[in-house]
């Protein structure tokens, strides 16, 4: 006895819901790659989960091109009218788009070592060789940013070293002006009066101190007589 018709309907449970769209995806995957192989035919297949995450199988030929052979069909068979033709470029147009939005977000998630499970050898080497290449460019960058800052911190440091130079010459400018004006505040020693007190000391007798002289009222009187040497 066969089984009866079963009606599809929306399962209601989430567990069970995902993994019945993991085993169809599966499913699904595996009857496009076989009918891509079996028939020789260019087969593009764009699943999205509840989740928004995408799924996508593409012949030889890419999802690209052939999302462009899609577009240049639906083109030929649009209708004349030229609104229907507008409006057809246009929804073709927003197809195409998102479909590149979700391969590059795609891509963007494997870079980042997301969803690897579903990669091939072939294609981690591909990735590995982008994060590579990317990882070559930054350190040049981060080089040649660092090399630039030690320059301008060498200009800076030459700067204050040229600036304390300078406020270390003017000072000793106004050390030496000011040095230079106290001499000239000061009265100039009179060598004359050396040279009196020189011959005073001589009509004395060149006695030291303490010396007796005789006045003229005979009387003797003790003067106290200072000497100058000559310096």
């Amino acid at each position: 006895m066969g089984r009866g018709k079963v009606t599809l309907k929306r399962i209601e449970n989430k567990i069970n819901r995902q993994v019945t769209f993991s085993k169809r995806r599966s499913g699904l995957l595996k009857k496009a790659h076989e009918i891509s192989v079996l028939c020789d035919a260019d087969v593009a297949l764009i699943i999205f989960s509840t989740k928004g995450k995408l799924c996508e199988y593409a012949t030889d030929a890419s999802m690209e091109r052939i999302l462009e052979r899609y577009e240049r069909h639906s083109n030929e068979m649009q209708q004349p009218s030229v609104n229907n033709k507008s409006q057809g470029i246009w929804t073709l147009g927003n197809v195409k788009l998102k479909a590149r939005l979700e391969l590059l977000q795609k891509t963007q998630r494997h870079l980042m070592g997301e969803e690897l499970d579903s990669l091939g050898l072939k294609e981690l080497y591909t990735y590995e060789q982008q994060i590579d290449s990317a990882l070559k460019h930054i350190r040049l960058r981060k080089n040649q940013l660092m090399l630039e800052s030690i320059s301008q911190l060498q200009k800076k440091d030459k700067d204050l070293r040229d600036q304390n130079n300078f406020l270390s010459n003017q000072i000793k400018e106004k050390e030496n002006e000011l040095e230079q004006r106290t001499h000239e505040m000061l009265p100039p020693f009179d060598f004359g009066m050396l040279t009196n007190c020189d011959r005073n000391q001589t009509r004395g007798g060149g006695g030291g101190d303490g010396e007796v002289e005789e006045n003229q009222g005979g009387q003797r009187s003790t003067v106290l007589q200072l000497g100058w040497f000559n310096t």
